[in-house]
């Protein structure tokens, strides 16, 4: 008698959105990545304008720009960033809460750098240039690594907010404070004259990218452990 072939079960509505949210992010990150490289002028254009904008404003205004330098340098750098999620990886592990929750946190914070570092190289782009500067950056310019590890770090910590079924006003608190430190930091990169518009947009998308297949990875086992509790590791 033949065995009946034994057909997966259908993914959670949470695991079909995520991956919805993955594939949508994917297009838009190689599309605008496609257009820096091959420098499609409007875009090109468009970066000029901005940065022209918003380099003559930082130079009227410098107390405003000496705030936002101390908010790029220090509170928003990536590896102050950074140092959260270690924080929290630590804390998880001290805890003895979910150790493998700590390992995809430190895991996601540095596959999400290697990914930045390999397109800068790759693409190679060039930092605006200014006679009267009011801040200084080096290596390649997209994509920003300031709004891709912002993205990335305030995602992965609301997610981890959410799981833990976080509501009401603390809830509310991380999620201003976290898209005033991702619209911040990319707004400060542009205004301080070291990145392009199209530099920042693109630290964005890759960055929400990174956390929408990191989240997708974390359903996936979350699924995996309810299947199968007796296998299911701290």
């Amino acid at each position: 008698m033949p065995t009946p072939s034994v057909e997966s079960p259908p993914r959670p509505s949470a695991e079909r959105a995520v991956s919805g949210w993955a594939g949508a992010l994917a297009l838009a990150s190689a599309l605008l990545l496609a257009m820096v490289a091959l420098r499609w002028h409007p875009l090109m254009s468009l970066d000029g304008t901005v940065a022209d904008t918003t380099h003559r404003w930082a130079v009227g205004d410098p107390g405003l720009t000496h705030v936002f330098r101390i908010l790029t340098d220090w509170v928003w750098d990536p590896w102050t960033m950074r140092f959260v999620t270690f924080a929290a990886a630590i804390w998880l592990v001290w805890r003895r809460a979910d150790r493998w929750t700590a390992v995809w946190l430190v895991v996601t914070c540095a596959v999400a750098t290697l990914v930045q570092q390999t397109l800068k190289a790759a693409v190679d782009r060039s930092r605006p240039t200014w006679p009267d500067p009011v801040d200084s950056a080096h290596f390649a310019a997209y994509p920003s690594g300031h709004a891709m590890t912002a993205t990335v770090v305030c995602g992965l910590l609301l997610w981890l907010l959410h799981r833990h079924g976080t509501t009401g006003p603390v809830w509310r608190t991380a999620v201003a404070v976290a898209a005033v430190s991702v619209i911040g930091v990319g707004l400060t990169r542009v205004w301080l004259g070291v990145h392009w518009a199209s530099d920042v947009v693109g630290g964005w998308l890759l960055g929400a990218l990174v956390v929408a297949l990191a989240v997708g990875v974390d359903l996936r086992r979350s699924r995996d452990r309810a299947e199968r509790p007796d296998e299911a590791l701290s």
